[in-house]
């Protein structure tokens, strides 16, 4: 293949009548045709490459800003369930310790009926006890008085 410095330097033999030779500075100039023709196909192909390596590099910077969008929503989606996840949890206990406190409230009403029960319970139990004592009392005099006559 020729290069610059080879055009630059060629000297063609000149002939008297014409000047160069014909002949010599056509199959030179067909030398330089195909040497140019080939260089001409190369550049145009390589070209044709970067042109093709371009739209590639183009398509994976938009796939990798694709992706990067979507692993930024995936955070923020984590981060949202997380935070949901958490209220909900906060809640839970919340709605626990309510209830609880609920039912605390409630048994101790009732402990609070079954006292008052228990004290209604001993009150009826001493007048019975008053009662059933008073009766023996008076039996226990009859059979005094029995016993007398």
């Amino acid at each position: 293949m020729l290069t610059p410095l080879d055009i630059e330097n060629k000297k063609f033999s000149k002939q008297i009548v014409n000047g160069y030779s014909v002949e010599e500075v056509d199959d030179f100039l067909d030398d330089l045709t195909k040497d140019y023709e080939k260089l001409y196909k190369e550049v145009a192909d390589s070209k044709n490459k970067l042109e093709d390596m371009q739209e590639s590099i183009s398509k994976y910077k938009n796939i990798e800003s694709t992706l990067q969008n979507t692993l930024v929503m995936a955070q923020n989606t984590a981060d949202e369930v997380r935070e949901v996840a958490k209220q909900q949890a906060e809640q839970i206990v919340n709605d626990a310790q309510l209830d609880a406190k609920k039912a605390i409230s409630e048994l101790e009403q009732e402990i609070s009926l079954k006292r008052k029960e228990l004290e209604e319970l001993q009150k009826q139990f001493d007048v019975y006890k008053a009662k059933m004592e008073s009766l023996l009392i008076s039996q226990l005099e009859l059979l005094k008085e029995v016993n007398k006559e």
